[in-house]
């Protein structure tokens, strides 16, 4: 499998056959350093907004890593996107929720800070705790050659999704919903699809009750239930299917 190496600042318009392209800081020292890239080798650099160009190496320093470019290739962003509202977990289960998930193809992520949630982002721990899942999120991105990187929006509350259940398509994980997650018609618009994981005790009542008068529906996957580390990835496969992207 190529090496994929994400450089934002790559613009498509720089990206034509025969150009070369930089990359420098800490992409290029992961890249000659860590993954031992050499020059005649073949990789690909992705910008994170679409852009994958195809190349071969033609200097490799750690500060910057040069590649002449064979072929470039735009994929446009997906409609409607899909967003994983995840719950704060305890131990490490809401990143490898998080992660698998951006392996599956969500569209962006936002940490909520759910009512039963163990852990929780306070003072300095919101920004560390962002900084943390976007990490997470770069790096699965890169494993799995994604063109688009999924953005990691602020920390939420139960308010603040029940705004965007007024705007948005809101599907709550809940085991107890009558309708199964496989039965949701393939949406009619391109409203963005909210994917809300609670944490391992569940969304408590009272959200569920706020979240539903805001217009979100209650889903359930199956009759078992799931870790909150696997619940969203398994959805998201669902939608896959559902919106014809798989």
């Amino acid at each position: 499998m190529a090496h994929f190496f994400l450089d934002e600042t790559l613009r498509a318009r720089d990206c034509v056959p025969g150009a070369v392209v930089r990359v420098g800081g800490s992409e290029a020292r992961h890249a000659v350093t860590v993954s031992r890239i050499r020059p005649g080798e073949q990789l690909l650099l992705g910008n994170g907004a679409g852009l994958i160009v195809a190349g071969t190496v033609v200097t490799a320093e750690p500060s910057e890593l040069s590649l002449s470019v064979d072929t470039s290739t735009v994929t446009p962003a997906a409609t409607p996107r899909i967003v994983l509202v995840q719950a704060l977990a305890k131990g490490d289960r809401d990143e490898l929720a998080i992660q698998a998930a951006t392996e599956l193809g969500i569209d962006g992520v936002i940490p909520w800070a759910a009512a039963r949630s163990v852990s929780r982002w306070e003072g300095a721990k919101v920004a560390k705790g962002r900084d943390r899942w976007t990490s997470i999120v770069r790096e699965a991105s890169k494993q799995s050659i994604r063109p688009w990187l999924p953005g990691v929006e602020g920390l939420a509350g139960t308010k603040q999704l029940a705004v965007m259940a007024g705007t948005a398509r809101m599907l709550l994980l809940e085991p107890t919903a009558a309708g199964k997650l496989t039965e949701v018609a393939p949406p009619t618009d391109d409203r963005d699809i909210l994917l809300v994981v609670g944490p391992e005790g569940g969304i408590a009542p009272s959200e569920l009750a706020i979240l539903e008068a805001a217009g979100a529906t209650r889903v359930r996957l199956g009759d078992t239930i799931l870790r909150t580390s696997t619940a969203g990835p398994a959805a998201v496969a669902i939608l896959n299917a559902t919106l014809g992207r798989w």
